[in-house]
Parts: structure tokens; sequence; C-alpha cells
């Protein structure tokens, strides 16, 4: 009795809602009405049919219009765009030791990047690099605490680099662009991937000392992995004239073998009034060069890989450079040369993730011109990392550094801890 009551309790207030929302009479005279409606022929819509049509081809044709504006201001069908924000975080125990401006306090740093590449042709490209960064003294430092990702615009997002590739025959490819460094018209001498420092880039940064400026390239490259390329960079190219009487330049000649598993190679770097020799040099052999302004570098490389990942065994990166100065001045630095081994191991505890471990000698004079000592330090840097991807799109790579004798003197010894992480899209 209690169910059937509370059941008739919900049926009335429902039926009284059905009964106010349908008016049944309403439907009825409806129906009757119709059964005296006209009968419904060919043409009853015909007026109604063609005015919608009308109305709607108005439409239709406004939305291409919309579309041909929109297409007009869009990028290029063969145009991409990806790009990427790094972070991080850190300081550097002995900083004011090396250098006086610095301090050991903890400091930030930020870069944010878009690369755009256009192909015109299916074989050619441009590619031009939007860059933006702002960091802590630091890590702006050239001694060898400067960090790989450093990049000061003073928060101005600006173009970094800019250059175009085509191809000349089937082995060939040129390379020209009023923003471009020597190293990007290489054949890559180095897989290791530096995990702090900019001192390891390359297999050593010493005589691939970079400068953005106006460049022109050649790369000859063969089925067999034989390969010859050919560069200049010239910083006074937009005042003076591409390798003028006061040029500021560097020419660089790369023979490299390659196979997917080693790499062999030799640059041979021709610099005149040539300066940025400092991301991984003593302050001695940073300075060094000849009474013309001149100096001639070697840079020998060599990476090999295992055949699989995930194992003890790792992939080896090497470089060896020799720096000499030509003519250089009485009882000036004559020659100077370093040396660099990375380690990394991947894929050990999770897809992606790198585990990197590197040594150094930055450059240092070992001969000076005439003889006699060279009151040089015995540099040593190293670093050590762990990287690892949470997702496809980020990377956390916490790593720690130091070094002996880094820059000047004995007591120029450094240990520094940094975590950067890196969002790509």
């Amino acid at each position: 009795m209690l169910v059937a009551t509370a059941a008739l309790g919900l049926v009335a207030p429902i039926a009284a809602q059905a009964s106010d929302a349908i008016n049944l009479d309403g439907i009825n005279d409806y129906s009757s009405s119709k059964k005296t409606a006209n009968r419904i022929d060919s043409q009853t819509f015909i007026s109604e049919t063609n005015e919608d049509i009308a109305i709607l081809k108005g439409r239709v044709d406004g939305l291409e219009a919309q579309q041909n504006n929109f297409d007009a201001g869009a990028f290029s069908s063969t145009t991409t765009m990806d790009g990427k924000a790094i972070m991080w975080i850190g300081s550097v125990d002995g900083a004011n030791e090396v250098s006086s401006a610095q301090t050991e306090t903890v400091q930030t740093g930020y870069t944010y990047t878009m690369n755009l590449n256009t192909s015109f042709t299916g074989d050619d490209n441009l590619y031009v690099r939007l860059k933006s960064g702002a960091q802590g003294a630091v890590w702006h430092d050239s001694k060898p605490f400067y960090h790989i990702e450093t990049k000061s615009t003073s928060d101005a997002f600006k173009v970094d680099k800019m250059w175009y590739t085509f191809p000349i025959g089937e082995s060939i490819t040129a390379i020209v662009g009023p923003r471009i460094e020597n190293y990007y018209m290489y054949v890559t001498p180095s897989i290791y991937s530096p995990g702090a420092l900019k001192s390891f880039k390359l297999g050593g940064n010493s005589n691939f000392g970079a400068s953005t400026d106006v460049g022109v390239g050649l790369k000859w490259e063969t089925e067999s992995g034989f390969a010859i390329a050919t560069n200049i960079v010239d910083k006074n190219a937009d005042s003076t004239g591409l390798m003028g009487k006061n040029s500021v330049s560097k020419w660089d000649t790369q023979i490299a073998y390659t196979q997917p598993r080693y790499h062999a190679s030799v640059t041979l770097s021709n610099a005149q009034n040539w300066t940025s020799q400092s991301y991984n040099a003593t302050k001695l052999a940073a300075a060094m060069k000849g009474s013309d302004g001149d100096t001639t570098g070697y840079a020998f490389r060599g990476y090999w890989r295992p055949l699989e990942t995930g194992t003890a065994t790792p992939e080896i990166s090497v470089g060896y450079d020799i720096k000499s100065a030509d003519t250089p001045a009485t009882a000036a630095a004559k020659e100077a040369s370093s040396y660099m081994v990375g380690l990394t191991w991947r894929d050990m505890f999770q897809s992606d993730d790198r585990i990197g471990l590197a040594v150094t000698q930055p450059l240092k004079v070992t001969e000076m011109q005439g003889g006699g000592a060279t009151g040089e330090v015995d540099p040593f840097v190293w670093e050590a990392y762990y990287s690892f991807k949470p997702n496809d799109s980020m990377e956390v790579k916490p790593a720690i550094f130091g070094g002996t004798d880094v820059y000047e003197d004995s007591g120029d010894d450094i240990f520094g801890a940094v975590v950067t992480t890196t969002f790509k899209f």
C-alpha cells in the first residue's frame, strides 16, 4: 500500500505537467484543419527553395573569400615549424675565484627557440631560427662553466640563425647565409651530447670556437661514407666585405669518413684575427695568435657506438686539438693543445634516457716562441649527468661538473650543479 501510494503520488504531477505541455485539443484542431488544406504539388515550395538556395550560395561565397584571405597570410604548404623552451637552475662553487665578476649564488637561465624550415624545390631548404634568452652572469661567462644552452638577448626575440642549402648535382650541397657558424656546415664530428657545459660540445670546443655571421660552404658526401666539407665565416663581411683586408674570419676544411656505427675526421682551421676560442681554453691559450693575428688549428675527431643500447658498453666520442700561431712574436705563445673524451650510455633504466660522463683538458699553451717556460696551468674539467624523459616532449637533465686549474692559476678550482629542463613542441 505504501509503494502504491508513492507511485500514484509521482504519476499525478507528471500527468498534470503533460496535459499542460501538450495541447490535445490543439492537435485535434490541427489534424482537422489539414483535412481541408490544399493538396501539395510540384510548385508548392519552388519560390521558397530558390530563395533559400540564393541565401546559401551567398554564405558559401563569403566563406570562400574568408578562406582566401586566410591562405594569403598563412605559411607556405612547404614550411614547417617546431620549437623548444629550456630552463635551468644551479650554481658554481669557485666561480668567484676564476672571475672576480662572478658569485657562487644560485642562478637561473632560459632560452625560447622557434625553428622554421621551408623548401621551394623539394631538394633545398631555407632555415630560420628565432630565439630569445637571458641568464645569470655565471652561465654566460666564457670560462669553463659556460652553460651549453646559454643565449643572451636580454629577453628580445630575434633572428638567431639563417641560411639556405641547395644541391649541386647529386653529391654536393651548398650552404650560404647571413647568420651561420662553421660547424653547421660540417659532417657531424661528435655524438656526445653535453649535459651542462659548452666545453664538451663537438668533441671539445677548442678549434671549433663559434661565432655567428656571414658564411658560405660546400659539402661533398658520397654513398661510401667519405666526405669533404669546406666553409668560411667572416665577422666583418657586413662592413668591410667578405674576406677583406681587415677580415675577422675562419676558413675550415674537414675530411671525414662516416659509417652508421663510427666516424673519423680531421678539420683544418685557418683563422684570421679570430678570437672566439675561449669556451674550452685557458686565458693564455684563448689570447694566442700570431703577430699578424692569424692561427692554424687541427681538430681530430672520432666516435664509435655499440650495436645495442641498454648495455654496460657506452658510446665513445674523442677529440684532440692542436693550435699554432702563425709568425708568433718573440716570447709569445706558439703552440697549444687540448683533448676530450665523452662516454654515453643510452636506454639504461627507461627508453630514451642517457647517462653521460666526459673529461677534457681545455686548450693550453705547450710551447713559447724562442723556448722557455710557458707559465701555463694544467687545466682539467669534467661533467656527469643523467637525462630522462617524463613524456615524449619533455626532458629533465640534472648534472654535476667540476675542474682544477681551469683558467689562469692553481686556485681556479670549481664544482657546480645544475638542472636543465627542455620542453619541445
